[in-house]
């Protein structure tokens, strides 16, 4: 279903030491700025922990909001559908990383199941490199066998699901309205995700009529790759250096 590169420019697979170097220095650097807090923001927070009741439409905006502005979850459903080209296909995959992120969501938060965040999106960002090496060709190469895609996609969509439950409990959301509130919120993730999917759609969709498309699609993947140990080097360096509160 998809094409992933058997191959790839050596200068690229000399670089690989140093790009996870910069990575994790890059996520050690990156966890002390404000702009890459791990929290909520303070404004829909304080909004969400003063009312009670159901407000379907508030949540609505906040699961679309979280998963547009999501970078983590963005990157991985980009490195999901890159070599998908039939709609189908597009659709069966994309079906099973929202049943992943959908069940452990509602779950997570609805039975209170706690995971530290920083462990959760650490894991998240693996998944972006995961996801990336794949559409290179990597394990392949390495390891002589091609991991099950569908249910690689499946499981990494349930470590997606707890880490948007995280980011709900930290809400601090009444119990007043509980599940309403929180089937509104996962509306909210799915149509953030079919629109963040539809803006990818566009753009891929027009890079792949071009011939630039073959010659650069391995170093996108690169690039994808170093983001995800980036994002996973940052979750680390918060983990052991971030201030408790």
């Amino acid at each position: 279903m998809h094409r992933p590169f058997r191959e790839g420019p050596l200068r690229v697979k000399r670089g690989w030491s140093a790009l996870i170097t910069l990575a994790v220095l890059g996520g050690t650097a990156l966890f002390t700025h404000p702009a890459f807090a791990h929290a909520v923001a303070e404004g829909d927070k304080g909004y969400i922990q003063e009312i009670t009741g159901i407000h379907l439409i508030p949540f609505i905006y906040l699961g679309a909001k979280h998963m547009v502005t999501g970078y983590d979850h963005i990157l991985f459903l980009l490195g999901v559908i890159f070599f998908l080209y039939r709609p189908k296909h597009i659709a069966t995959y994309v079906s099973l990383f929202a049943i992943g992120h959908s069940v452990t969501m509602l779950a997570g938060v609805y039975f209170n199941i706690g995971i530290n965040s920083y462990i959760i999106d650490a894991i998240i960002g693996l998944s972006v490199v995961y996801k990336a090496l794949d559409n290179m060709g990597a394990y392949q190469r390495w390891f002589g066998f091609q991991p099950n895609t569908k249910a690689a996609t499946l499981i990494f969509g349930f470590f997606h699901g707890f880490g948007l439950s995280t980011k709900i409990i930290e809400y601090e959301i009444s119990p007043d309205g509980l599940v309403p509130n929180l089937l509104a919120f996962n509306v909210g993730v799915e149509i953030g995700q079919l629109l963040a999917l539809f803006a990818i759609l566009i753009v891929i969709s027009y890079w792949r009529r071009k011939p630039s498309f073959w010659r650069h699609a391995y170093t996108m993947n690169v690039a994808m790759m170093v983001a995800g140990l980036v994002l996973t080097g940052y979750q680390i360096a918060g983990f052991f250096f971030a201030p408790t509160a």
